[in-house]
Protein backbone atom coordinates (compact mmCIF):
# COMPACT_ATOMS: atom_id res chain seq x y z
CA UNK A 1 0.00 0.00 0.00
CA UNK A 2 1.39 3.38 -1.03
CA UNK A 3 2.34 5.70 1.82
CA UNK A 4 0.53 8.48 -0.06
CA UNK A 5 -2.78 6.62 -0.33
CA UNK A 6 -5.87 8.53 0.84
CA UNK A 7 -7.92 6.68 3.44
CA UNK A 8 -11.30 7.44 4.97
CA UNK A 9 -13.83 5.57 7.08
CA UNK A 10 -17.54 6.25 7.71
CA UNK A 11 -19.69 4.61 10.37
CA UNK A 12 -23.48 4.67 10.55
CA UNK A 13 -26.62 2.98 9.27
CA UNK A 14 -25.66 1.97 5.73
CA UNK A 15 -28.54 1.68 3.26
CA UNK A 16 -27.98 0.30 -0.25
CA UNK A 17 -29.41 -2.27 -2.67
CA UNK A 18 -28.91 -5.96 -3.26
CA UNK A 19 -31.62 -6.24 -5.95
CA UNK A 20 -34.03 -4.28 -8.14
CA UNK A 21 -37.19 -3.46 -6.13
CA UNK A 22 -39.26 -3.27 -9.31
CA UNK A 23 -38.49 -6.98 -9.79
CA UNK A 24 -37.94 -8.17 -6.20
CA UNK A 25 -40.14 -7.36 -3.22
CA UNK A 26 -38.92 -3.93 -2.06
CA UNK A 27 -37.96 -5.00 1.48
CA UNK A 28 -35.93 -7.89 0.06
CA UNK A 29 -34.14 -5.59 -2.39
CA UNK A 30 -32.94 -3.17 0.31
CA UNK A 31 -29.76 -3.89 2.25
CA UNK A 32 -29.55 -2.31 5.71
CA UNK A 33 -26.55 -2.45 8.02
CA UNK A 34 -27.70 -0.76 11.22
CA UNK A 35 -24.15 -0.21 12.48
CA UNK A 36 -22.06 -0.31 9.35
CA UNK A 37 -18.52 0.70 8.47
CA UNK A 38 -17.36 1.85 5.04
CA UNK A 39 -13.62 1.90 4.36
CA UNK A 40 -12.26 3.94 1.48
CA UNK A 41 -8.84 4.11 -0.18
CA UNK A 42 -8.02 6.55 -2.98
CA UNK A 43 -11.66 7.22 -3.73
CA UNK A 44 -12.78 3.58 -3.88
CA UNK A 45 -14.68 1.55 -1.32
CA UNK A 46 -12.47 -1.31 -0.13
CA UNK A 47 -14.64 -2.81 2.63
CA UNK A 48 -18.22 -2.43 3.79
CA UNK A 49 -20.00 -4.40 6.48
CA UNK A 50 -20.90 -4.58 10.16
CA UNK A 51 -18.72 -2.31 12.24
CA UNK A 52 -17.55 -5.04 14.61
CA UNK A 53 -16.40 -7.25 11.73
CA UNK A 54 -15.06 -4.58 9.36
CA UNK A 55 -13.01 -2.48 11.78
CA UNK A 56 -10.21 -5.05 11.66
CA UNK A 57 -9.41 -3.76 8.17
CA UNK A 58 -8.95 -0.16 9.33
CA UNK A 59 -5.59 1.34 8.41
CA UNK A 60 -3.54 2.64 11.33
CA UNK A 61 -4.16 6.28 12.03
CA UNK A 62 -7.42 6.53 10.07
CA UNK A 63 -10.11 8.32 12.04
CA UNK A 64 -13.61 6.94 11.71
CA UNK A 65 -16.21 9.60 10.89
CA UNK A 66 -19.19 8.48 12.94
CA UNK A 67 -22.73 9.47 11.90
CA UNK A 68 -24.98 8.15 14.69
CA UNK A 69 -28.73 8.16 14.01
CA UNK A 70 -28.09 8.93 10.35
CA UNK A 71 -28.52 7.00 7.10
CA UNK A 72 -25.55 6.62 4.75
CA UNK A 73 -26.64 6.16 1.14
CA UNK A 74 -24.91 6.09 -2.20
CA UNK A 75 -24.81 9.60 -3.62
CA UNK A 76 -27.87 10.64 -5.58
CA UNK A 77 -27.88 10.58 -9.39
CA UNK A 78 -29.72 13.27 -11.37
CA UNK A 79 -30.36 12.02 -14.90
CA UNK A 80 -31.58 15.28 -16.44
CA UNK A 81 -30.73 18.87 -15.42
CA UNK A 82 -29.85 22.21 -17.09
CA UNK A 83 -27.18 24.18 -15.27
CA UNK A 84 -27.64 27.42 -17.30
CA UNK A 85 -31.30 27.59 -16.29
CA UNK A 86 -30.55 27.99 -12.59
CA UNK A 87 -31.15 31.80 -12.72
CA UNK A 88 -34.68 31.35 -14.13
CA UNK A 89 -35.98 28.68 -11.78
CA UNK A 90 -39.48 29.64 -10.54
CA UNK A 91 -40.44 31.70 -13.61
CA UNK A 92 -44.19 32.20 -13.85
CA UNK A 93 -46.92 31.25 -16.18
CA UNK A 94 -45.91 29.42 -19.36
CA UNK A 95 -45.97 25.99 -20.95
CA UNK A 96 -42.84 24.49 -22.47
CA UNK A 97 -42.38 26.24 -25.82
CA UNK A 98 -43.36 29.71 -24.61
CA UNK A 99 -41.32 29.20 -21.43
CA UNK A 100 -38.21 28.53 -23.52
CA UNK A 101 -38.72 31.69 -25.55
CA UNK A 102 -39.60 33.98 -22.66
CA UNK A 103 -37.19 32.82 -19.96
CA UNK A 104 -34.69 30.15 -20.98
CA UNK A 105 -33.21 31.44 -24.21
CA UNK A 106 -32.49 34.93 -22.78
CA UNK A 107 -30.83 33.30 -19.76
CA UNK A 108 -28.70 31.02 -21.93
CA UNK A 109 -27.65 33.93 -24.17
CA UNK A 110 -25.84 35.46 -21.20
CA UNK A 111 -23.47 32.48 -21.27
CA UNK A 112 -21.69 34.08 -24.21
CA UNK A 113 -19.61 35.52 -21.36
CA UNK A 114 -17.48 32.73 -19.90
CA UNK A 115 -17.35 34.52 -16.54
CA UNK A 116 -21.13 34.14 -16.31
CA UNK A 117 -20.78 30.44 -17.10
CA UNK A 118 -18.07 30.01 -14.47
CA UNK A 119 -20.08 31.78 -11.77
CA UNK A 120 -23.25 29.77 -12.46
CA UNK A 121 -21.29 26.51 -12.69
CA UNK A 122 -19.91 27.10 -9.18
CA UNK A 123 -23.34 27.89 -7.76
CA UNK A 124 -24.91 24.94 -9.56
CA UNK A 125 -22.32 22.45 -8.33
CA UNK A 126 -22.66 23.74 -4.78
CA UNK A 127 -26.42 23.21 -4.97
CA UNK A 128 -26.00 19.66 -6.23
CA UNK A 129 -23.67 18.81 -3.35
CA UNK A 130 -25.91 20.48 -0.75
CA UNK A 131 -28.63 18.15 -1.95
CA UNK A 132 -26.54 14.98 -1.90
CA UNK A 133 -26.29 14.70 -5.69
CA UNK A 134 -22.89 13.38 -6.75
CA UNK A 135 -23.50 12.59 -10.44
CA UNK A 136 -25.72 14.36 -12.97
CA UNK A 137 -26.39 14.39 -16.70
CA UNK A 138 -26.11 18.11 -17.40
CA UNK A 139 -27.08 20.35 -20.32
CA UNK A 140 -24.77 23.29 -20.95
CA UNK A 141 -25.48 26.00 -23.58
CA UNK A 142 -24.57 26.29 -27.24
CA UNK A 143 -21.31 28.01 -26.22
CA UNK A 144 -18.36 25.57 -25.99
CA UNK A 145 -16.87 27.48 -23.06
CA UNK A 146 -20.03 26.75 -21.04
CA UNK A 147 -18.95 23.10 -21.16
CA UNK A 148 -15.39 24.00 -20.20
CA UNK A 149 -16.65 26.05 -17.25
CA UNK A 150 -18.80 23.19 -16.00
CA UNK A 151 -16.20 20.45 -16.36
CA UNK A 152 -13.48 22.64 -14.85
CA UNK A 153 -15.58 23.02 -11.71
CA UNK A 154 -16.45 19.34 -11.63
CA UNK A 155 -12.81 18.39 -12.07
CA UNK A 156 -11.82 20.73 -9.23
CA UNK A 157 -14.27 19.00 -6.88
CA UNK A 158 -13.68 15.48 -8.18
CA UNK A 159 -17.26 14.60 -9.14
CA UNK A 160 -18.25 12.14 -11.84
CA UNK A 161 -20.33 14.22 -14.20
CA UNK A 162 -21.85 13.89 -17.67
CA UNK A 163 -22.34 17.05 -19.75
CA UNK A 164 -22.37 18.43 -23.25
CA UNK A 165 -22.77 21.47 -25.47
CA UNK A 166 -26.35 22.02 -26.63
CA UNK A 167 -26.80 21.71 -30.41
CA UNK A 168 -29.35 24.07 -32.03
CA UNK A 169 -29.20 25.10 -35.67
CA UNK A 170 -32.79 26.28 -36.23
CA UNK A 171 -35.89 27.74 -34.55
CA UNK A 172 -33.85 29.40 -31.82
CA UNK A 173 -32.59 32.97 -31.38
CA UNK A 174 -29.72 33.96 -33.69
CA UNK A 175 -27.34 34.33 -30.75
CA UNK A 176 -27.99 30.74 -29.65
CA UNK A 177 -27.72 28.94 -32.97
CA UNK A 178 -24.79 27.02 -34.30
CA UNK A 179 -24.73 25.18 -37.63
CA UNK A 180 -24.75 21.47 -38.25
CA UNK A 181 -21.04 21.62 -39.11
CA UNK A 182 -19.86 24.02 -36.37
CA UNK A 183 -21.89 22.13 -33.77
CA UNK A 184 -20.22 18.92 -34.88
CA UNK A 185 -16.70 20.37 -34.85
CA UNK A 186 -17.11 22.12 -31.52
CA UNK A 187 -18.57 18.99 -29.92
CA UNK A 188 -15.79 16.85 -31.35
CA UNK A 189 -13.17 19.15 -29.83
CA UNK A 190 -14.95 19.08 -26.46
CA UNK A 191 -15.08 15.29 -26.57
CA UNK A 192 -11.34 15.17 -27.14
CA UNK A 193 -10.78 17.64 -24.33
CA UNK A 194 -13.07 16.17 -21.67
CA UNK A 195 -14.45 12.69 -22.31
CA UNK A 196 -12.75 10.27 -19.96
CA UNK A 197 -10.57 12.96 -18.41
CA UNK A 198 -10.56 11.93 -14.76
CA UNK A 199 -14.20 11.38 -13.87
CA UNK A 200 -15.68 13.57 -16.62
CA UNK A 201 -17.88 12.06 -19.35
CA UNK A 202 -19.28 13.71 -22.48
CA UNK A 203 -22.85 13.66 -23.76
CA UNK A 204 -23.71 14.63 -27.32
CA UNK A 205 -26.58 17.05 -26.66
CA UNK A 206 -29.08 18.07 -29.35
CA UNK A 207 -31.59 20.10 -27.36
CA UNK A 208 -34.60 18.51 -29.01
CA UNK A 209 -35.80 17.68 -32.49
CA UNK A 210 -37.49 21.05 -33.01
CA UNK A 211 -34.24 23.03 -32.76
CA UNK A 212 -32.06 20.72 -34.87
CA UNK A 213 -32.25 20.09 -38.59
CA UNK A 214 -32.11 16.51 -39.85
CA UNK A 215 -28.50 17.19 -40.89
CA UNK A 216 -27.54 18.26 -37.38
CA UNK A 217 -29.23 15.22 -35.84
CA UNK A 218 -27.43 12.91 -38.25
CA UNK A 219 -24.08 14.49 -37.41
CA UNK A 220 -24.94 14.17 -33.72
CA UNK A 221 -25.54 10.48 -34.37
CA UNK A 222 -22.11 10.24 -36.00
CA UNK A 223 -20.57 11.81 -32.89
CA UNK A 224 -22.48 9.52 -30.53
CA UNK A 225 -21.10 6.47 -32.32
CA UNK A 226 -17.60 7.89 -32.79
CA UNK A 227 -16.10 6.84 -29.46
CA UNK A 228 -16.73 4.19 -26.84
CA UNK A 229 -18.60 5.27 -23.76
CA UNK A 230 -20.06 8.51 -25.11
CA UNK A 231 -23.49 9.56 -23.93
CA UNK A 232 -26.35 11.23 -25.79
CA UNK A 233 -29.04 13.34 -24.13
CA UNK A 234 -32.06 15.13 -25.50
CA UNK A 235 -35.77 15.68 -24.83
CA UNK A 236 -38.64 13.44 -25.89
CA UNK A 237 -42.44 13.76 -25.84
CA UNK A 238 -42.63 16.31 -23.05
CA UNK A 239 -45.51 18.45 -24.28
CA UNK A 240 -48.38 17.93 -26.74
CA UNK A 241 -47.66 21.10 -28.75
CA UNK A 242 -44.01 20.07 -28.96
CA UNK A 243 -45.03 16.64 -30.28
CA UNK A 244 -47.26 18.24 -32.92
CA UNK A 245 -44.41 20.50 -34.05
CA UNK A 246 -42.03 17.57 -34.31
CA UNK A 247 -44.57 15.71 -36.46
CA UNK A 248 -44.83 18.75 -38.74
CA UNK A 249 -41.06 19.14 -39.07
CA UNK A 250 -40.38 15.42 -39.60
CA UNK A 251 -43.29 14.12 -41.71
CA UNK A 252 -41.39 10.98 -42.73
CA UNK A 253 -40.93 9.76 -39.16
CA UNK A 254 -43.42 7.40 -37.56
CA UNK A 255 -43.01 8.87 -34.07
CA UNK A 256 -41.02 11.40 -32.07
CA UNK A 257 -38.64 8.64 -30.97
CA UNK A 258 -38.29 7.52 -34.58
CA UNK A 259 -36.82 10.94 -35.44
CA UNK A 260 -33.91 10.13 -33.16
CA UNK A 261 -33.74 6.50 -34.29
CA UNK A 262 -33.36 7.55 -37.93
CA UNK A 263 -30.45 9.80 -36.89
CA UNK A 264 -28.70 7.00 -35.00
CA UNK A 265 -29.30 8.57 -31.60
CA UNK A 266 -31.06 5.70 -29.82
CA UNK A 267 -28.97 3.18 -27.91
CA UNK A 268 -27.10 2.50 -24.68
CA UNK A 269 -26.17 5.67 -22.75
CA UNK A 270 -28.86 7.66 -24.60
CA UNK A 271 -30.96 9.58 -22.06
CA UNK A 272 -34.32 11.00 -23.08
CA UNK A 273 -35.77 13.64 -20.80
CA UNK A 274 -39.45 13.42 -19.80
CA UNK A 275 -40.96 10.78 -22.13
CA UNK A 276 -44.44 11.58 -20.86
CA UNK A 277 -46.57 10.92 -23.93
CA UNK A 278 -45.14 7.62 -25.13
CA UNK A 279 -46.90 4.61 -26.60
CA UNK A 280 -46.22 0.91 -26.17
CA UNK A 281 -44.05 0.71 -29.28
CA UNK A 282 -41.89 3.53 -27.84
CA UNK A 283 -41.40 1.68 -24.57
CA UNK A 284 -40.55 -1.49 -26.48
CA UNK A 285 -37.98 0.36 -28.56
CA UNK A 286 -36.41 1.85 -25.43
CA UNK A 287 -36.22 -1.61 -23.89
CA UNK A 288 -34.74 -3.18 -27.02
CA UNK A 289 -32.05 -0.52 -27.45
CA UNK A 290 -31.02 -0.04 -23.81
CA UNK A 291 -31.69 3.70 -23.72
CA UNK A 292 -33.07 5.50 -20.67
CA UNK A 293 -35.93 7.82 -19.76
CA UNK A 294 -35.48 10.60 -17.21
CA UNK A 295 -38.54 11.03 -14.98
CA UNK A 296 -38.79 14.74 -14.07
CA UNK A 297 -41.94 15.11 -11.95
CA UNK A 298 -41.44 18.60 -10.50
CA UNK A 299 -40.83 19.99 -13.98
CA UNK A 300 -43.74 18.10 -15.50
CA UNK A 301 -46.05 19.48 -12.82
CA UNK A 302 -44.65 23.02 -13.03
CA UNK A 303 -45.05 23.34 -16.82
CA UNK A 304 -48.29 21.36 -16.86
CA UNK A 305 -46.78 18.87 -19.26
CA UNK A 306 -48.39 15.66 -18.00
CA UNK A 307 -47.78 12.53 -15.92
CA UNK A 308 -44.95 10.10 -16.63
CA UNK A 309 -46.20 6.49 -16.55
CA UNK A 310 -43.39 4.98 -14.50
CA UNK A 311 -44.94 1.56 -13.97
CA UNK A 312 -45.78 1.25 -17.66
CA UNK A 313 -42.13 1.99 -18.41
CA UNK A 314 -40.97 -0.60 -15.86
CA UNK A 315 -43.43 -3.32 -16.97
CA UNK A 316 -41.93 -6.76 -16.31
CA UNK A 317 -42.22 -8.00 -19.90
CA UNK A 318 -40.01 -5.20 -21.31
CA UNK A 319 -38.60 -2.98 -18.55
CA UNK A 320 -37.11 0.35 -19.59
CA UNK A 321 -34.20 2.04 -17.81
CA UNK A 322 -35.52 5.02 -15.82
CA UNK A 323 -33.69 7.62 -13.74
CA UNK A 324 -34.93 10.66 -11.84
CA UNK A 325 -34.27 14.20 -13.06
CA UNK A 326 -34.70 17.54 -11.35
CA UNK A 327 -34.63 19.40 -14.70
CA UNK A 328 -33.83 22.73 -13.06
CA UNK A 329 -34.96 25.37 -14.07
CA UNK A 330 -38.37 24.01 -15.11
CA UNK A 331 -38.00 21.69 -12.13
CA UNK A 332 -38.58 23.41 -8.84
CA UNK A 333 -35.93 21.84 -6.62
CA UNK A 334 -32.38 20.48 -6.75
CA UNK A 335 -33.41 17.96 -4.12
CA UNK A 336 -33.83 14.39 -5.28
CA UNK A 337 -35.64 13.79 -2.00
CA UNK A 338 -38.28 16.29 -3.11
CA UNK A 339 -38.23 14.77 -6.59
CA UNK A 340 -38.93 11.32 -5.15
CA UNK A 341 -41.84 12.76 -3.19
CA UNK A 342 -43.36 14.23 -6.34
CA UNK A 343 -42.77 10.97 -8.22
CA UNK A 344 -44.87 9.24 -5.56
CA UNK A 345 -47.73 11.67 -6.19
CA UNK A 346 -47.45 11.11 -9.95
CA UNK A 347 -47.74 7.36 -9.41
CA UNK A 348 -51.03 7.87 -7.58
CA UNK A 349 -52.40 10.04 -10.38
CA UNK A 350 -51.07 8.05 -13.35
CA UNK A 351 -52.16 4.54 -12.46
CA UNK A 352 -53.10 1.96 -9.89
CA UNK A 353 -49.60 1.23 -8.57
CA UNK A 354 -48.04 3.32 -5.80
CA UNK A 355 -44.34 4.09 -5.84
CA UNK A 356 -42.70 2.49 -2.81
CA UNK A 357 -40.06 4.51 -0.97
CA UNK A 358 -37.50 1.75 -1.58
CA UNK A 359 -38.26 1.90 -5.31
CA UNK A 360 -37.85 5.69 -5.27
CA UNK A 361 -34.46 5.52 -3.56
CA UNK A 362 -33.39 2.81 -6.01
CA UNK A 363 -34.25 5.14 -8.93
CA UNK A 364 -32.13 7.86 -7.31
CA UNK A 365 -29.13 5.58 -6.76
CA UNK A 366 -28.62 2.11 -8.24
CA UNK A 367 -31.44 2.45 -10.77
CA UNK A 368 -30.09 5.79 -11.94
CA UNK A 369 -26.65 4.24 -12.33
CA UNK A 370 -28.11 1.42 -14.41
CA UNK A 371 -29.97 3.94 -16.55
CA UNK A 372 -26.63 5.62 -17.28
CA UNK A 373 -24.82 2.29 -17.71
CA UNK A 374 -22.52 3.29 -14.83
CA UNK A 375 -23.65 0.64 -12.34
CA UNK A 376 -20.11 -0.77 -12.19
CA UNK A 377 -18.88 2.57 -10.79
CA UNK A 378 -21.59 4.39 -8.84
CA UNK A 379 -25.00 3.94 -7.23
CA UNK A 380 -24.22 1.15 -4.75
CA UNK A 381 -22.20 0.94 -1.54
CA UNK A 382 -19.94 -2.07 -2.09
CA UNK A 383 -16.24 -2.89 -2.39
CA UNK A 384 -14.80 -1.69 -5.68
CA UNK A 385 -17.34 1.09 -6.16
CA UNK A 386 -16.43 4.75 -6.30
CA UNK A 387 -16.91 6.39 -2.91
CA UNK A 388 -19.68 8.87 -3.65
CA UNK A 389 -21.99 8.99 -0.63
CA UNK A 390 -24.59 11.13 1.07
CA UNK A 391 -25.41 11.16 4.76
CA UNK A 392 -29.08 11.78 5.56
CA UNK A 393 -30.42 13.21 8.81
CA UNK A 394 -34.01 12.03 9.40
CA UNK A 395 -34.40 14.61 12.20
CA UNK A 396 -33.20 17.67 10.29
CA UNK A 397 -36.32 19.71 11.08
CA UNK A 398 -38.63 19.71 14.11
CA UNK A 399 -41.42 18.18 12.04
CA UNK A 400 -39.13 15.45 10.71
CA UNK A 401 -37.89 14.71 14.21
CA UNK A 402 -41.46 14.19 15.46
CA UNK A 403 -42.40 12.02 12.48
CA UNK A 404 -39.13 10.02 12.52
CA UNK A 405 -39.84 8.89 16.08
CA UNK A 406 -43.02 7.25 14.79
CA UNK A 407 -41.26 5.34 12.01
CA UNK A 408 -41.54 1.59 12.43
CA UNK A 409 -38.61 0.68 10.14
CA UNK A 410 -36.04 2.09 7.73
CA UNK A 411 -38.41 1.85 4.75
CA UNK A 412 -40.91 4.07 6.54
CA UNK A 413 -38.09 6.46 7.42
CA UNK A 414 -37.14 6.65 3.73
CA UNK A 415 -40.72 7.57 2.88
CA UNK A 416 -40.71 10.29 5.52
CA UNK A 417 -37.45 11.68 4.11
CA UNK A 418 -38.78 11.79 0.55
CA UNK A 419 -42.09 13.32 1.63
CA UNK A 420 -40.87 15.95 4.10
CA UNK A 421 -37.17 16.19 3.29
CA UNK A 422 -35.03 18.64 1.37
CA UNK A 423 -31.41 19.87 1.39
CA UNK A 424 -31.53 20.30 5.17
CA UNK A 425 -31.61 16.51 5.47
CA UNK A 426 -28.26 16.14 3.72
CA UNK A 427 -25.81 16.30 6.59
CA UNK A 428 -22.77 15.48 4.46
CA UNK A 429 -21.85 14.66 0.87
CA UNK A 430 -18.75 12.63 0.04
CA UNK A 431 -17.23 12.62 -3.43
CA UNK A 432 -14.40 10.35 -4.51
CA UNK A 433 -13.73 9.48 -0.88
CA UNK A 434 -13.61 13.05 0.42
CA UNK A 435 -16.18 15.11 2.30
CA UNK A 436 -17.09 18.02 0.02
CA UNK A 437 -20.17 19.30 1.84
CA UNK A 438 -21.11 19.26 5.50
CA UNK A 439 -23.86 21.10 7.31
CA UNK A 440 -22.40 23.15 10.11
CA UNK A 441 -25.61 22.93 12.14
CA UNK A 442 -27.27 19.53 11.88
CA UNK A 443 -29.66 20.01 14.78
CA UNK A 444 -33.43 20.26 14.13
CA UNK A 445 -34.48 23.72 12.96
Amino acid sequence: MSATARHAALRGCVVTFRANPFVTAPHEALSIEEDGLILITDGKITHCGPYDQTRVFLQDGVNVKHYPNRLISAGFIDSHVHYPQLPVIASWGEELLAWLQQYVFPAEARFADKQVAQAIAKTFMAELLRNGTTTAAVYCTVHPHSVDAFFEESERIGTRMIAGKVLMDRLAPDNLRDTARTGYEQSKALIERWHGKGRQLYAVTPRFAITSTPEQLELAGDLYRSRDGLFMQTHLSENQKEIEEVARLFPNSTSYLDVYEQAGLVGPRAIFGHGIHLHEHDFQQCHDTGCALAHCPTSNFFLGSGLFRLFDAKAAHRPVHVGLGTDVGAGTSFSLLATMGEAYKVSLMAGAQRLHAIQAFWLATRGGAEALHLEDKIGTIAPGMEADLCVLNPEATPLLAVRARESKDVADLLFVLMTLGDDRCVEATWVNGQCVHERTDASPR
